[in-house]
């Protein structure tokens, strides 16, 4: 039977079509990760979403949250899954650690590797690790070794002869100890958090440091244990609105709860972008210039009217313990003959030093939009703790418990 003839409702139907897309948006590149897409039946280790949710490219599906109701276990989106393992470059034979199990990646890495391979699955949450252990088994793939424990340490425990050929972190982590695991010539693929930004980065041995290739936007269920964030979180309007920031002084939560009330500070850019217009490095360039950089977060269920931000997630903002000012979006009227619609970045400051925030968070947009926004990304160097990296002359440098991290601007 071909995918043609299948019921359009069908699990191999829809996993087909999910490949079909995946390749032609260029997430998957390679006829190993293909095949491993092709194969690997996606809808059992997800079984209490429909068919439809968990075939679908750009989709997570949640499968575990904590009583608070925020996810603590996911799927990761399929384009997001095939462009991580197309990065690590697997190959059959190779000895592969997973942080973070689920079990459908890794009996993705598990097909891709064959049976000389090696896949090490770690996880903290013994009903994750168990539920995975148990699908992987039941689908034919129990040669994966499902580890239980804090892979903060756990994942010595298994590190095999000559070190893993490869990483694979499918947890948003805010330092990585894995780097002397890694075989000389592997690679670490890491959704790496560094003042509140996330970005998933390839990063191979040069020396004593590791370089960071190809930092890409994503989100992933944060880490727990002993790596879990180091985050603070403001959580305003009964839920709403939500803040996070790394570093800076304690936050007031009741002092920034009462600021979302009181009068706005309004400021707009003149800068503009369009739709589909990427514009990601805002974030990093923010982060360069500003270490009260946080981020804002908007309930989509619960829209209380008092902000409007210019995105649902990942939103910038500049945070003091009693004040905060984020980036906000308009769109602009259009001329009659004018076919693209444009938006103009603003921002708005509450909080007694809300004016203040705001026009730094205003000027900070407009240099990234005179000076940055169509230059050069900037450079990611992972370096140990204890190692005295060069300071750049225009980036900033992230300091972590194991590691270092060095942004920098040509």
């Amino acid at each position: 039977m071909t995918a043609d003839t299948l019921s359009p409702e069908s699990a191999e139907r829809l996993r087909a079509d999910m490949v079909a897309t995946l390749i032609e948006q260029g997430s998957i590149r390679s006829p190993e990760v293909e095949a491993a897409f092709a194969k690997v039946p996606r809808d059992r280790f997800a079984p209490e979403a429909p068919l439809t949710d968990a075939y679908a490219p750009q989709d997570v599906v949640i499968t575990r949250r904590d009583a608070g109701g925020r996810a603590t276990s996911s799927l990761s989106a399929p384009w997001l899954q095939a462009e991580m393992l197309e990065a690590a470059r697997l190959f059959p034979g190779a000895k592969v650690l997973e942080i973070g199990s689920g079990g459908y990646n890794a009996a993705l890495i598990a097909e891709i590797v064959g049976p000389s391979g090696l896949v090490v699955s770690v996880d903290i949450d013994p009903f994750v690790a168990e539920r995975a252990g148990r699908f992987l088994a039941e689908i034919g793939y129990s040669r994966v070794r499902v580890v239980l424990g804090d892979a903060e340490d756990a994942a010595a425990e298994h590190v095999p002869e000559g070190g893993f050929d490869a990483i694979i972190v499918t947890v948003g982590v805010w330092d990585i100890p894995w780097g002397p695991l890694l075989a000389p010539a592997g690679r670490m693929v890491v959704p790496l958090r560094f003042s509140t930004v996330s970005r998933s980065f390839t990063f191979v041995r040069d020396g004593d440091h590791f370089v960071g290739l190809d930092p890409m936007v994503c989100g992933f269920v944060a880490m727990q244990g002993a790596g879990a964030l180091p985050d603070q979180e403001a959580v305003l309007a009964d839920g709403a609105v939500r803040l996070t920031l790394e570093e800076g002084p304690a936050l007031d939560v009741a002092a920034l709860d009462q600021a979302l009330t009181g009068d706005r500070a309004e400021l707009w850019t003149g800068v503009t972008v369009g739709r589909g217009e990427p514009f990601d490095s805002m974030h990093l360039w923010i982060a360069t210039a500003d270490d009260r950089f946080g981020m804002i977060w908007q309930d989509p269920e619960r829209d209380c009217g008092m902000v409007k931000l210019a995105m649902g997630w990942y939103c910038p903002v500049l945070i003091t313990a009693d004040s905060f000012a984020y980036l906000a979006i308009r769109e602009l009227p259009r001329a009659q003959e004018a076919t693209e619609h444009r938006w103009e970045f603003g921002v708005c400051g509450y909080g007694p030093a809300g004016a203040e925030l705001a026009r730094h968070l205003h000027d900070h947009v407009q240099v990234w939009d005179r000076g940055r926004r169509t230059h050069t990304a900037p450079r990611f160097i992972l370096y140990p703790a204890e190692a005295l990296p060069p300071v750049p002359a225009v980036g900033r440098i992230f300091r972590k418990r194991h590691t270092q991290l060095v942004m920098t601007w040509p």
